[in-house]
């Protein structure tokens, strides 16, 4: 990847963490009816076992530039991925125990940016929990469920705490054999943010674009159809067909993260894909949970995070993060009506299907 000054580092684009001051208007709801989309020219590449997609205004706009965005995002996945043995992240697997392992610049930024998570929200997102996800994916294929003492196992070699880095000499060494480093709760963003960022920044920029990766991690920047923004909707994690709002994202990002599609079933329970790293079993806290925030690596780390969490500690943590919001869904009480839980400055720009939801704003 080039370190030219056309395209910043990551340490650079990890600009979410700073702080900001909100303008007057972030605590106004704007009135009317929802923004639309318009028709857009579309551009999409299978990549990370999804669907990425570059979506443009109709218009002069640079469709081949936009083309190029998307092999950005291959370029990341052929160094993140960890289905690939090549990649650099599955050699430092296959070697970081005993170590240490070389490691490029941007696999560094990376493993402090997760590191970095990992802190924030007290281990409920966790890179380094390969160990547990390849237990659950296993037993999921013979369809049944590990025991207590295959979860032990694996959670004895899990944990960030684990991966220990050296900045003299970009080394990594991990602290037991059985490690595994698993991007899948934050892969997508990461190639988000470096397609966004190469767009914004090149010679002759980009300035009006939605990315997507699958239907979990968005980034938009510029506006669409006269709007100020990208209208964009989020799903009902209880009936996937259905939106039951449609959000203006403003030169931001958002992740979604669920099991409302990624579960299997075991005796009459139903066991989702996400784990909370802390007990080595699937998080069962809430529905889902949606995260704005200034990165798309950030949003989709901290939504994976806050429905690890469940409401309560997710709102505690979304109150001590600056310039984010989220929208949290918790298992409605009787019927099918959901009463979404909405904190930060998003009320201005969110209109929710009223016959479907009803939020509460904290």
């Amino acid at each position: 990847m080039s370190t030219d000054p056309a395209n910043p580092t990551r340490r650079e684009l990890l600009s979410a963490f700073r702080t900001r001051t909100a303008a007057p208007s972030e605590s106004a709801r704007i009135a009317g009816p929802a923004p639309n989309g318009g028709a857009t020219v579309r551009l999409t590449a299978r990549l990370m076992g999804c669907d990425f997609t570059v979506v443009l205004n109709p218009g002069p706009e640079q469709v081949e530039v936009a083309g190029e965005a998307l092999e950005r995002i291959s370029a990341v996945e052929a160094w993140l991925s960890h289905y690939r043995d090549d990649s650099q992240l599955s050699r430092l697997n296959q070697t970081g125990w005993p170590g240490p392992a070389s490691v490029s610049a941007e696999l560094r930024d990376f493993l402090e940016f997760c590191r970095h998570c990992w802190q924030l929200t007290d281990g409920a997102f966790d890179v380094a929990a390969g160990a547990l996800s390849q237990l659950w994916r296993h037993c999921r294929k013979a369809g049944r469920i590990p025991d207590d003492a295959a979860v032990a196992a694996a959670k004895a070699c899990s944990g960030h705490s684990l991966v220990n880095m050296n900045p003299v000499g970009n080394t990594v060494c991990f602290s037991a054999a059985g490690i595994s480093l698993d991007p899948g709760a934050v892969g997508k963003g990461w190639g988000l943010d470096d397609a966004a960022a190469w767009l914004l920044n090149r010679a002759e920029p980009l300035q009006n674009f939605l990315l997507s990766g699958g239907h979990s991690s968005l980034l938009a920047a510029g506006s669409h159809n006269g709007t100020g923004g990208w209208p964009v909707g989020l799903g009902n994690p209880l009936f996937t067909e259905k939106r039951i709002a449609t959000i203006l994202l403003m030169d931001q990002a958002m992740g979604t993260s669920g099991s409302n599609i990624q579960f299997f079933r075991h005796a009459g329970r139903r066991y989702g894909h996400v784990l909370d790293p802390r007990t080595g079993w699937p998080a069962e806290g809430m529905l889902s949970a949606t995260v704005l925030a200034d990165s798309a690596a950030l949003a989709d780390a901290l939504s994976t995070a806050f429905f690890v969490m469940g409401v309560e500690k997710a709102v505690e943590c979304c109150r001590q993060i600056p310039d984010i919001a989220a929208i949290l869904i918790p298992f409605p009480d009787r019927g099918t009506r959901l009463s979404p839980v909405v904190v930060g400055n998003l009320p201005h720009r969110i209109w929710w299907d009223a016959e479907q939801a009803a939020a509460q704003y904290i």
